[in-house]
This record gives C-alpha cells, sequence and structure tokens, in this order.
C-alpha cells in the first residue's frame, strides 16, 4: 500500500526561509545564499519524509512565497505593469517574483502589488492571479522542472506536485469586462501539456495535480471545462499516473465529474468529508481502475490521528477495491501545520500530557506510515506498540479535567437574544455617537498595530527570559506608548492607537491571557510570504479571569484629549486562527471566546475608552465551502461577534476590521454585525470591494484601506486621494473613514510614518473639497 504526501511545510523548522527571505530583502545576502537556504529547506524536508518512510515525496511544494504565484510565473501570467520593469531592468527570476508579490518602488519605478486573498477556509494567503481578455501564456519558469531534477538527483522518489490548470484559472480574476477566465483554457492548457512533457522527459512517474475547486459549488460549464481539460491531458500523457487531489470538502455535485476524469489516482480528504467513502464505493468505482488517496491524516489541525478510526476506512476501501488500488496520506498538504512536535520542550507552556495528544508535520508523516504498516498481517511489535500508545493518549483526553469547565458551559447555555442586541438602532446610535465623539468628515485613524521592532521585540523576548524586570519591561512599554500616542497627535489623526507594543501576535496575545488555551515554542505556520504565525491551542472550555488589554489603553488615554481605540480581536478570528479543539461543534467553542471579549469590552467602556474596535478578519474564511452550509455557520459567527460588542452603551462607538475578503455573497451577515464602522482592506482591488457595500446600501460607516501595508512601498497623497474618490462614487462621504489597508506591525517606522503622513493630508484635502457639499445635504 503507497503511502505518499500532498505537501511538506515550506519555512524550515526554525522558519529558516522568513529569516533568509528577509535579510535578502534587506540587501544583507545574496541571491546566491538566498538559493541556498532554500535548497537546504528541501533537502532537510525530503530527507526527513524517506526516512520516515514515506514512499513518495512531494517536490515543487516549496516556494519562496506562495505556490499559486508560482504557478502565474511558471505560465507567464505576468501583469503588464511588470512588463517594462521585466524588460529593461532583466531581474532575476527570484526577483521579479518579488516584485508580484510585494510591489517595487526604487530604481525610478512604482509598481503596486498583486491582490492577495484567502486561500479557500484557512489562514494562508495566496496571490490572485490577473488575467486579461488577450491573455497570452507561455512556459516561462523551470521551477518545477529544476526542483523535481534537483530531489531525483539527490536520490529521492519524488512526486512533482502542481496547482490544476482549472483551479489556476478560477482561482484568478478578470482585470477587464467580456470575458470569462475560463475561457482561456485553450491559450492556458499547452503551457500545461509542455510542463508535463519535460517532466516526463525528466522520468517523473507520478505527478500530483491539485484542483481544490472540485470542492467548491461549480456550474455545470466549469464541470465540463474539467472534462475536457483532463481528457486532453490524458491523451497526451496516458501513461503519467496522474494524481488529482482536492481537499478541505466533500467533491458533492461534483462527485460524478471527479470519477469521470480520465487520471490514475484520486484524493479524498476523509477528515473534512468521512461520508464520501461511501458515497465513492457505493458507485460503479469499484468496478474500474482508478486508485483512491484515502487522506487520514488531519493536515489542518495539531491533534493526533485516531488510527482505530482510521483503520476502519482504510479496511473498508481495501475490502471494496483491494490492496492495491488504495494509497494513504494526510487530509491535504501539510503547509497549514507546525513542523515537527520534538522541538517543543518548555513543559510550562505545553505540559506533557498535552503535548502526547498532539501531532505536527513531522508526527503527521510517521502516522501515515505506521497506519500503513497496521494494514499488514503480521505487524511488528513495535508498530502494535505505537497503536497502544495512540489509543491511550485518546482516552487521557477524553477524560481529561483540563478540558471541561461546566460552568463555563451553562454560562453558553443560557444566552439570549437580549445579549446579541445594542440599545438601539445604528441611525440613533450615530447621532449620539457625533455629539459625544466629535468627530470631522473623512475621520482617519490606524487599523491598531505599529512597527514592532527589533529593539521592541528584544524587549519582550528578554522579560520572558528573565532578564528584564516586569517593572522594566512596563516602562519600556510605556515610553514607546507614550512615543507613539504623541507623533500620532502631530501627525493629525482624529482616533488614535496605542500600538500594540507589548502583544506578540492578535491571537497568541489574548490566548495567553484565557483559561482554555496553551503555547508552543515552534509551532509556526506560513500566513504569506515571509509571515509566520505561531496559533495558539484551544485545548479546553475558554474563559476570560481578569482584564487583559485595560491597562495599557487605559494609560494611552490618560496622556491624550484625543480618542485613543481600544484593540481587540473578535471570537470568530480567535476561533479561526488557533488550532481547536475538535471533541465539540466549532459553534460552541466561538461563543466561549465570545463571552470573554465581551467581559474585555464592557471593561474598556468602564475605564472611559469611547471607541473600540473588535477584529474579525477571519469571518470570511470560516465560511464552509460549500454555499449549502453557509446559513448556520453565518447565524453563530454574526451572534458570536454581536454578542462580545453589543454590551456597551449607545455612545460607545463599536468597529470592525476585516481584510482580504470577497464580501458580495455575505453581504447581508456583514450588516446584521451592526458594527458602527467597519474597515477593510481595498486598496489591491483599487476599491472594486465596495461594490458589494453600495450595492447592498450598506447603512453604518465604511472605513476603505486607502493603502497597501503588505507592500513595503509609500503611497502619494494624490495616490489614496484618488482611491478615496472611488469609493465616493459609490458611497455616500458622510460613511467613509480614512484608514491604511491593516495594521503596521510588519512595516518600518520610515515607510509607516511617510504613509500615515500623506494618508491625513489626502483626509484634509477631501474635507476641503467635500465640506460644502455635505452642509448642504
Amino acid at each position: 500500500m503507497i503511502t505518499h504526501n500532498l505537501g511538506y511545510p515550506r519555512i524550515g523548522s526554525h522558519r529558516e526561509l522568513k529569516k533568509a527571505s528577509e535579510n535578502y530583502w534587506a540587501g544583507k545576502i545574496t541571491a546566491n545564499e538566498l538559493q541556498q537556504a532554500a535548497a537546504s529547506i528541501r533537502l532537510q524536508n525530503w530527507q526527513l519524509q524517506k526516512d520516515a518512510g514515506i514512499d513518495l515525496i512531494p517536490c515543487n511544494d516549496f516556494s519562496f512565497y506562495d505556490h499559486v504565484l508560482d504557478t502565474c510565473l511558471m505560465t507567464g501570467a505576468i501583469p503588464e505593469r511588470y512588463q517594462s520593469f521585466a524588460e529593461e531592468k532583466q531581474p532575476l527570476e527570484i526577483d521579479l517574483l518579488f516584485a508580484m508579490a510585494r510591489g517595487y518602488q526604487k530604481d525610478g519605478y512604482d509598481i503596486t502589488a498583486m491582490e492577495m486573498t484567502k486561500w479557500f477556509d484557512t489562514n494562508y494567503h495566496y496571490i490572485v492571479p490577473e488575467f486579461s481578455a488577450n491573455q497570452k501564456f507561455n512556459f516561462f519558469s523551470n521551477k518545477i522542472i529544476n526542483q523535481f531534477n534537483e530531489a531525483k538527483s539527490a536520490g529521492f522518489n519524488a512526486k512533482p506536485v502542481l496547482l490544476g490548470p482549472v483551479s489556476f484559472l478560477l482561482l484568478g480574476k478578470e482585470k477587464e469586462k467580456g470575458f470569462h477566465r475560463l475561457e482561456l483554457m485553450k491559450r492556458l492548457l499547452p503551457v500545461y501539456l509542455e510542463v508535463l512533457k519535460k517532466l516526463d522527459d525528466s522520468n517523473a512517474h507520478y505527478i500530483q495535480i491539485d484542483e481544490p475547486c472540485l470542492s467548491m459549488n461549480l456550474t455545470d460549464a466549469e464541470r465540463q471545462v474539467f472534462v475536457k481539460t483532463y481528457n486532453e491531458i490524458q491523451k497526451a500523457f496516458p501513461y503519467l499516473h496522474i494524481i488529482l487531489t482536492s481537499y478541505f470538502e466533500c467533491y458533492g455535485q461534483n462527485l460524478q465529474t471527479a470519477l469521470s476524469l480520465p487520471i490514475h489516482t484520486l484524493h479524498l480528504d476523509l477528515v473534512r468529508c468521512p461520508l464520501q467513502l461511501n458515497d465513492i464505493l457505493a458507485t460503479d468505482f469499484t468496478k474500474g481502475k482508478v486508485n483512491l488517496s484515502l487522506g487520514i491524516v488531519d493536515g489542518r489541525n495539531i491533534w493526533k490521528n485516531d488510527f482505530i478510526k482510521s483503520l476502519q476506512f482504510i479496511d473498508k476501501a481495501v475490502k471494496a477495491l483491494g490492496e492495491h488500488r488504495v494509497m494513504i496520506a494526510p487530509s491535504c498538504s501539510l503547509l497549514h501545520v507546525p513542523c515537527d512536535l520534538d522541538l517543543e520542550t518548555n513543559e510550562t507552556n505545553l505540559p506533557p500530557e498535552i503535548k502526547n495528544w498532539m501531532a505536527f508535520a513531522k508526527q503527521k508523516i510517521g502516522e501515515v506510515v505506521t497506519l500503513a504498516a497496521l494494514t499488514k498481517e503480521e505487524a511488528s511489535a513495535g508498530t502494535l506498540n505505537k497503536l497502544e500508545q495512540n489509543k491511550s493518549a485518546a482516552y487521557s483526553r477524553s477524560v481529561s479535567p483540563i478540558i471541561h469547565k461546566e460552568h463555563i458551559k451553562q454560562r453558553v447555555k443560557s444566552v439570549t437574544d437580549k445579549d446579541a442586541q445594542r440599545q438601539n438602532i445604528f441611525s440613533v446610535r450615530k447621532k449620539k455617537q457625533q455629539d459625544v465623539l466629535g468627530l470631522p468628515l473623512f475621520p482617519t485613524t490606524t487599523i491598531g498595530s505599529f512597527p514592532q521592532t527589533t529593539e521592541v521585540r528584544n524587549w519582550r523576548a528578554k522579560w520572558k527570559k528573565g532578564d528584564l524586570t516586569k517593572e522594566q519591561y512596563d516602562a519600556l512599554i510605556k515610553d514607546e506608548t507614550k512615543k507613539a500616542i504623541q507623533w500620532q497627535e502631530e501627525l493629525g489623526i482624529d482616533v488614535l492607537v496605542h500600538g500594540e507594543f507589548e502583544r506578540n501576535d492578535m491571537v497568541e496575545y489574548f490566548g495567553e491571557q484565557l483559561q482554555g488555551f496553551v503555547f508552543t515554542q515552534n509551532g509556526w505556520v506560513q500566513s504569506y510570504g515571509s509571515r509566520c504565525v505561531k496559533p495558539p491551542v484551544i485545548v479546553g472550555d475558554v474563559e476570560r479571569k481578569e482584564p487583559m488589554t485595560v491597562y495599557y489603553t487605559e494609560y494611552a488615554q490618560s496622556l491624550t484629549d484625543k480618542l485613543v481605540k481600544g484593540m481587540l480581536t473578535g471570537p470568530v478570528t480567535i476561533l479561526q486562527w488557533s488550532f481547536v479543539r475538535n471533541d465539540q461543534p466549532r459553534s460552541q467553542t466561538c461563543m466561549q471566546i465570545a463571552f470573554a471579549i465581551r467581559d474585555e469590552v464592557t471593561d474598556l467602556e468602564k475605564a472611559g475608552i469611547e471607541v473600540i474596535q473588535i477584529d474579525e478578519p477571519a469571518i470570511r474564511e470560516g465560511l464552509p465551502l460549500r454555499k449549502e452550509n453557509w446559513k448556520e455557520y453565518l447565524e453563530w459567527a454574526v451572534k458570536a461577534f454581536k454578542v462580545s460588542s453589543t454590551g456597551v452603551k449607545d455612545e460607545t462607538q463599536i468597529h470592525t476590521h476585516m481584510c482580504y475578503s470577497e464580501f458580495n455573497d455575505i453581504i447581508e451577515s456583514i450588516g446584521a454585525m451592526d458594527a458602527d464602522v467597519i474597515t477593510i482592506e481595498t486598496s489591491r482591488s483599487q476599491m472594486e470591494l465596495l461594490d458589494a457595500f453600495a450595492t447592498f446600501k450598506y447603512p453604518n460607516d465604511i472605513g476603505p484601506g486607502v493603502y497597501d501595508i503588505h507592500s513595503p512601498r509609500v503611497p502619494t497623497k494624490q495616490e489614496m486621494v484618488s482611491l478615496m474618490y472611488k469609493a465616493i462614487e459609490v458611497i455616500p462621504a458622510q460613511q467613509l473613514w480614512v484608514n491604511p489597508d491593516c495594521g503596521l506591525k510588519t512595516r518600518g517606522w520610515v515607510e509607516t510614518k511617510a504613509a500615515l503622513e500623506a494618508m491625513v493630508d489626502a483626509a484634509k484635502e477631501l474635507r476641503i473639497k467635500f465640506k460644502h457639499t455635505i452642509e448642504m445635504l
């Protein structure tokens, strides 16, 4: 029975890729040194999987930034604004890739970055391909060929991985009207066939093609494109063993299409959709020759596999198909989990009892191999011992008093409709807030965080190691906060923030202060590019014992007569960006978090904070992939936000923030959240995302992001004014705020100050131009 893996974390066990990439951007290492660091990570990943006993080891799963961006380069889908840069400057391929991802603002060029959005319902971000009606494709980047040959030369049984052509087009955007991107398949497919030919010439036998859009709602026309495309691939390469993967959901209404495709192996995500195995085995599929890849080890979460349950899946498939037609794998790429549980040595943060319930990427690879070994008639004593250890860990978790607290469960059970309602409707609240807050037209604010310099991070590290006392650390953070408040006052920002210098991460910071969470030392996963996050682990019932943010927010407010905004992360985002317990419905866990945030909101209000932001950037990504399942999710997600935000008086202004989301299909639910102000990412999309709010006639205030904080380039004042004019075309001026796209934690101070100065100047210009119009209204 063949074992294989769909993908391995690309960041390195100690975030070597992050460090190398950022050193390269800073000019501290050469391109050759960056490539050497990447090659070392790849070699370590391949060797680890080989040593564990994986039969087919993925290659081309490594990327410097994003695999969808890599596919843009592979197919020559390079936006027109980069053409002159590419032709005149003749950059290295790696520099072109980084320019497309991050923008480029030097050497006389000023090129904006490509749009970025969430990868299905994960916290990973991908670069959105851009397509025009006359789009041309060509085989531009040899990365997939190079990495396959690299793995093969090093002695690994490598399986090239590439994003499928249909999903590549569906995940992109048309940048002009009058055509559908799937119409480009006739131009794109020849490039894929050329890639497959080169892989064939290099003696690749197994090729994994990811078509995750098969887990989405598709039209009949879209399904026909799948059929036609894969018929063409099979006609050209009937002997190549194509492993077609989709994940994160069932195939659903696309199942018959998937089963009809002329491929050699079909992969199933049996973690997210265990029932689909029965659906498939009930068809004529059993009479054919196509193999099944059983995705039974969870590639999205950090809990140990339940061997007994997984062996039941394997046994059922083997009885129906025969052992030779069954492969074993994780449910999806292991990109979404940390690298290695063995690196977790701090028993204070992660007690041994809880650690024994967990598995990271390295351990999940071992689980795949162990499950295959357990199917043998005469499994070794060592393998049988692993089964007993697995059963013991599962039992320990099921009865542990760490997990269950009855008084928390009772609070969730007792929630009422009143707990999720403000005192009055928005129009009443807005009038009261105008009277109390006295904000101008086009009020300015930021999304929360300011740059976390090396110095600030070092203070935190020294404090945690005991090299700084609590009092010393507190004094340093207060001094940095004071500087930030003074600087914002001088700049003329209307609603200030304290800068969040005390916070390590917008989720981890709260998890550290809530009961029911545990933490890792090295549990990093990639969010985008070099940005890595270390999600907390929700292991049990969640409760807030004491205030979490009041101390520094109240201090910041004491320094100024201007408004200082309290900054919180919302319950849905804390849920989505954590590794969540899988022994109760996510909705129950989310409501527990909502009550904890509600208690914090009311404490901030009592401390005199009149503007409070509850960030919910992850509410869109939590949507089930299939629309028929949306209603249930949105009901509990919106209710959780409202429970967290509605315990305040009308005069207290509640903000929320969302980024990198498509809002059209959930705009009613966003309206139902009833935040007084919503700030959103819109700059990379050139304000396109506002169309949904305009069509819906969204009544509350909106702050469309006027510049992209994920790019180091500094926008001009006129650029921001122009974007706001686009906003004013669809949203009444009196509803608009002026703010960046997102928090500024990852940026440097020089670019931050320059960009915010231009932003404030843009707001001042808009006030002059529109003051008379508003007064007339």
